[in-house]
């Protein structure tokens, strides 16, 4: 391809950054450019008092639906897209009477500035994505042959000097250089709208909000996402990494429960040290922290109601990282903000999410959330003493519960209350003998309790130490070759025991 100087004639203009444009302009103008532009380009240009005829006089159009649409015209994209060694192409701009262009200059709409906005609505999103700047980018490097195309501000400098060393000409190489940088420029503006629409399917491409540090001082974090979703923060300080695991953790426990419920749940290290299902969410609350009020100090406290005064005089005294709460009393959340640091948030999260990440060695890991809930269609009575229907309650429960537990987990529950459980152990037994540790330390009463192992025992053992606390029902997911042996023991003693079917390993 031949080497060829090209003079700038005819030029477009429609930029959203107008700093550093005046140079250009009057570099233009000294040149004897004719300058074509759009809506506030146009203006700036008029106030600085450069002649400037607006591209509406060339199409005969207006600009439409909130400026949406501005320059997608015939004659505009005919006067960049034609080529000057087509005759074809010459025979058309000579019929349809369209001007040539031989410089575009855009800068786009700021998506970038706007993605890195948490408080950025998704309307706000939207309607920075530019549709008609990408495209006059997009048509001006694409027939680099006969036009130059400046495609950001970072280029008003560069393209002056150029333009002043060279009497207004331009090489082909040059053009070429600028397509190149055009075509970079919009697969990275593209890439980042490609980025906030992978809302569900990739939770590693979205908005980057900086951490105060990681699990440890120490530590450089940040999270990758979009809180507003899930969260809305009515108060306290910045959200830090531990304090989002444990939300995590806590939200999507919460969602398990029936709305109709009063159902409050303390957490500490992602895993509950306390639950309870009663009468009022007060109730519920002290009856959580019954469970392990040593644990509950630093801890995050959610509910799935609206969170009342009474509750709140309850929490106030209590150190406490994080409260989540499907609404608060005008009441309870003016207390809970005397405490300046308490980060207080609303839950904004209706269902559990459809697949899970994790970083692992140099790559990702990707899974489906465990979306299955036990439910009472699902036991199987497997033993001669069948539960009754107060001991199926605590079970599905239970089981609730002990999903959402590191494994090796296992769950205590009596009247709709977590009595204890043990976690992350590298035994079941010694998860279920933690278990009952904490709940004698607490002074809580095992007799008459259910107990819920998310995964299958493989000997009997657990069983027999579970009868020997007062323990009568039991669930768990069977499927050992061994289960018969739990089951010989249950019927011996007269303890009830379930298979849900479903293993609920937590990693």
């Amino acid at each position: 391809m031949n080497q060829y100087n090209r003079k700038i004639k005819r030029a477009l203009i429609s930029v959203y950054e107008k700093k550093g444009l005046d140079q250009l302009v009057k570099t233009l103008v000294d040149l004897d450019v004719e300058l074509y532009s759009t809506g506030g380009t146009y203006r700036y240009i008029k106030d600085i008092g450069i002649q400037v005829r607006s591209i509406e006089e060339l199409t005969t159009y207006p600009s439409i639906l909130g400026g949406r649409v501005k320059t997608l015209h015939p004659k505009v994209f005919g006067g960049i897209l034609s080529r000057s060694d087509s005759s074809e192409d010459l025979q058309d701009v000579k019929k349809y009477q369209i001007n040539l262009f031989d410089l575009v200059v855009v800068d786009l709409y700021p998506f970038d500035q706007t993605f890195g906005n948490q408080n950025a609505t998704h309307d706000d999103l939207i309607e920075k994505i530019d549709i008609g700047g990408v495209s006059l980018i997009r048509a001006a490097a694409k027939n680099y042959s006969d036009v130059l195309c400046v495609s950001n501000r970072n280029q008003y400098s560069d393209i002056v000097q150029l333009l002043k060393s060279q009497k207004g000409k331009s090489t082909l190489d040059e053009r070429k250089s600028f397509a190149y940088q055009a075509f970079l420029h919009t697969h990275q503006y593209d890439g980042l709208i490609a980025k906030y629409y992978s809302l569900d399917q990739d939770p590693f491409q979205k908005r980057i909000k900086p951490l105060r540090y990681g699990e440890n001082p120490h530590q450089k974090a940040e999270f990758q996402g979009d809180l507003s979703q899930v969260i809305e923060q009515l108060h306290g300080k910045d959200i830090s990494y531990n304090n989002l695991l444990d939300i995590e953790a806590a939200l999507w426990l919460i969602l398990e429960f029936d709305e109709t419920k009063n159902v409050f749940a303390i957490f500490k290290h992602n895993n509950a040290c306390g639950i309870s299902q009663s009468e009022s969410i007060s109730q519920s609350f002290q009856k959580a922290l019954q469970a392990d009020p040593l644990s509950a100090f630093g801890g995050v406290l959610i509910s799935n109601q609206t969170l009342d005064l009474e509750t709140a005089k309850r929490i106030r005294p209590i150190f406490v990282e994080v409260v989540i709460a499907k609404n608060y009393q005008p009441e309870a959340l003016a207390l809970l903000k005397e405490k300046k640091n308490i980060i207080i948030l609303k839950n904004k999260a209706t269902q559990l999410p459809k697949n899970q990440w994790r970083s692992c060695l140099n790559g990702v890991l990707k899974q489906e959330f465990n979306q299955k809930t036990d439910g009472e269609k699902d036991l199987k009575v497997v033993t001669s003493m069948a539960p009754n229907s107060n001991q199926i309650e605590d079970l599905l429960f239970a089981s609730k519960i002990s999903k959402h537990t590191k494994s090796n987990a296992i769950v205590l529950v009596k009247n709709q209350q977590l009595l204890a459980s043990g976690m992350g152990q590298t035994s079941r037994v010694d998860a279920l003998n933690h278990a009952i540790a904490k709940a004698k330390t607490h002074q809580l009463d095992l007799n008459d309790s259910v107990m819920a192992s998310e995964a299958f025992f493989p000997f009997p053992d657990c069983v027999e130490i579970a009868h020997q606390q007062g323990i009568q029902a039991i669930i768990q997911p069977g499927g050992s070759k061994k289960d018969q042996l739990s089951i010989d023991y249950c019927n011996q003693h007269q303890l009830a025991m379930v298979f849900s079917g479903t293993r609920h390993f937590k990693h």
